[in-house]
């Protein structure tokens, strides 16, 4: 059977698989990038608020409660980083955090809430397609799912908008200790075809669990290529 443990990431240009060398070398930069100062920068809660963009920025979208703000907390080290709630929706900003002053995590506001009034989710879609549009510091957008859940068509109108504006992102499984025997294993695979299908895709799908730490050690690999 084939290893589908997380691994730190290919060579962004080249997509060559890394050697242990390389492995090691992500890994510690990831490391490090995660031992400095992370602190609030800013938050928007509508397009005049986005602030400028000054280093490489990083994005993390996703369903209401589909783990954000655990998954900015574990990556972090910091339990109070990114507020985490028990009330889907609640999160109605962008907030920005300043990453050892390398890279800045952008938190967006959750998407797909179905008790959201209806003027309120179009606010969230207006906010975060005036964030996407024209930042030519984002690296890349992280776009969380639910390693239990198959993705739901609001994801995929999600990953349309991305593709139609040119923003590169890549999928991230969180809740994925959830997930027991080869089940884990047919999720990565089944989304890996998914990507393959949608032009600002990245091709390899990560998987983490904020609550073992799983897979969180790649992500910071992955991040710090991106803070270069």
């Amino acid at each position: 059977m084939a290893d589908h443990a997380p691994r730190p990431p290919a060579q962004p240009e080249t997509g060559a698989p890394l050697t242990e060398a390389d492995d090691a070398a992500a890994l510690e930069a990831g490391r490090v990038l995660f031992a400095g100062e992370c602190r609030f920068a800013a938050a928007a809660g509508d397009r005049t608020r986005i602030p400028p963009g000054r280093v490489p920025e990083v994005a993390f979208a996703g369903r209401s409660n589909v783990g954000k703000s655990s998954l900015l907390n574990a990556l972090t080290g910091r339990h109070a980083l990114a507020r985490v709630s028990v009330t889907p929706g609640r999160t109605r900003e962008l907030v920005f955090f300043d990453l050892a002053g390398r890279l800045t995590l952008v938190d967006m506001p959750g998407y797909g809430y179905a008790k959201a009034p209806q003027k309120l989710a179009r606010e969230w879609q207006g906010l975060m397609l005036a964030y996407l549009r024209g930042r030519p510091q984002l690296r890349r957008v992280l776009l969380l799912l639910d390693a239990r859940l198959a993705p739901k068509p609001v994801d995929e109108a999600v990953m349309a908008i991305l593709d139609t504006a040119a923003v590169t992102f890549q999928l991230v499984l969180t809740k994925t200790d959830a997930l027991a025997g080869t089940a884990l294993a047919t999720r990565i695979e089944a989304l890996a075809r998914l990507a393959r299908t949608h032009t600002a895709a990245y091709p390899e799908v990560l998987a983490t669990s904020s609550r073992t730490g799983a897979g969180i050690a790649a992500l910071r690999a992955t991040l710090a290529t991106l803070a270069e």
